[in-house]
């Protein structure tokens, strides 16, 4: 296993009439795991201006980047991957969720809302443990690395 420098991504946390938005970016169905929408940064951008590009090419929406939430960092052992999510609260600002939108780049092939209770009694496997106390928390947290489950 080689050790190379993390990857930073932005992550979006948006509520929807008390319900989170997450993505599966599992294509062909490969995984059952959700996630907040977002992906790897690009240099020369902010991270709220990532974080918006991000969102709209998986989702077709577009958003408002409020404050962080949450720092997680997950990492594959067989691989050596390492990955910092930084999480944001946002907001809808344009869009609505359309069934037949596709991701230009072809990973993320679902999104739904979840109420807390889905997460929370385990109706939907989601990564990080800390997504629900994040996107309906008022506290920034931070969630140790954890092993990456795919």
């Amino acid at each position: 296993m080689s050790h190379r420098s993390p990857r930073l991504a932005t992550r979006a946390l948006i509520l929807h009439e008390d319900r989170l938005l997450l993505v599966n970016a599992y294509p062909g169905g490969q995984s059952d795991l959700w996630c907040a929408p977002g992906g790897g940064v690009h240099a020369g951008a902010s991270l709220p201006d990532n974080l918006a590009r991000e969102v709209f090419e998986e989702t077709g929406l577009t958003i408002a980047v409020g404050a962080p939430a949450l720092v997680n960092e997950f990492h594959d052992p067989k691989t050596g991957f390492h990955q910092v999510d930084l999480f944001f609260h946002c907001t809808i600002t344009g869009g609505q969720i359309d069934p037949a939108w596709q991701d230009p780049e072809g990973v993320v092939t679902d999104r739904a809302f979840f109420c807390r209770a889905d997460l929370e009694f385990g109706r939907i496997r989601f990564k990080p443990d800390l997504l629900p106390r994040a996107a309906w928390g008022d506290v920034a947290l931070y969630d140790p690395l954890e092993v990456i489950v795919p």
